[in-house]
């Protein structure tokens, strides 16, 4: 059950990532980045991070920069613990 949410908010992480850039080049409505920052901090950071940079989507933004590999180092010593 575990493995299962870990990998469903991944994959919501990356997939937001994905649909904002596309949003972004097409000048349409975005996701708000509180909501990428809530994905991230229910355990998606790393998919969100992998998000960023596959699609050079906020690799600007400092926060997102510096605060996403954080979060996401800090998610994978959260998931060896509970996993274990």
């Amino acid at each position: 059950m575990f493995e299962l949410y870990v990998f469903i908010v991944n994959m919501l992480g990356f997939f937001v990532m994905a649909i904002d850039k596309q949003k972004a080049k097409k000048g349409k409505w975005r996701i708000a980045e509180s909501t990428i920052w809530l994905v991230s901090l229910l355990g998606g950071a790393v998919g969100t991070m992998m998000g960023m940079h596959i699609f050079h989507h906020k690799t600007k933004h400092r926060l997102f920069r510096y605060g996403l590999p954080f979060l996401a180092l800090f998610d994978i010593v959260i998931y060896i613990i509970l996993y274990k």
